[in-house]
């Protein structure tokens, strides 16, 4: 068995509930999310191809494929955030916090400290601008595609950016505890 399959815990996806019982519920919770996230980019690859397929052999294009794919991109994204924000798999600079890592190690802890902390602010704004645009949508029945050939209602959209945007400040502010327990452990 090699290195690779033992699980550190400062970078474990889903710590034991004993361990951290509010990570546990927040990674369980986050993998369910992104799990969900990947079934929708496979239904979305096999609705394009059904459409590429049946526009271009078939001439019977489908109906909505360019608005659902909007939507459903955007949709995606908010799954998949907070599980890459537990697992620190954000874009970043990881090249210059391994250098800044070879001579202090705090310093790279306060880096993702700080990179936490400004993405849950981030996010609870979104949640804060994307709440009245949900119940809104869900009060109004608010729909997009055009009446009478295609409609879909939107609430599901916004209550998915609201959702997603919401565990994505939770798993920031988890990472900031999970650092600042590192930091402290190291001292």
């Amino acid at each position: 068995m090699s290195e690779d399959t033992t699980a550190d815990s400062d970078t474990q996806f889903v710590p034991g509930f004993a361990e951290a019982p509010l990570g546990a519920v927040l990674g369980s919770v986050a993998a369910a999310m992104s799990a969900v996230g990947t079934a929708a980019i496979g239904a979305l690859m096999l609705l394009i191809v059904g459409d590429v397929i049946g526009r271009n052999l078939l001439d019977l294009p489908i109906t909505g494929v360019s608005e659902i794919a909007a939507r459903t991109v955007v949709a995606i994204v908010f799954l998949q955030v907070p599980a890459a924000i537990l697992q620190r798999r954000l874009t970043r600079a990881d090249f210059l916090l391994r250098r800044i890592g070879q001579s202090s190690t705090s310093a790279v802890a306060l880096l993702e400290i700080l990179f936490c902390l400004t993405g849950a602010v981030v996010f609870a704004l979104i949640v804060w601008a994307s709440w009245p645009k949900f119940a809104s949508a869900w009060a109004s029945s608010e729909f997009f595609g055009v009446q009478g050939v295609w409609t879909i209602p939107t609430w599901p959209f916004r209550a998915i950016t609201v959702l997603g945007a919401a565990m994505a400040t939770l798993a920031a502010l988890y990472r900031v505890s999970r650092e600042l327990a590192a930091m402290k452990a190291a001292q």
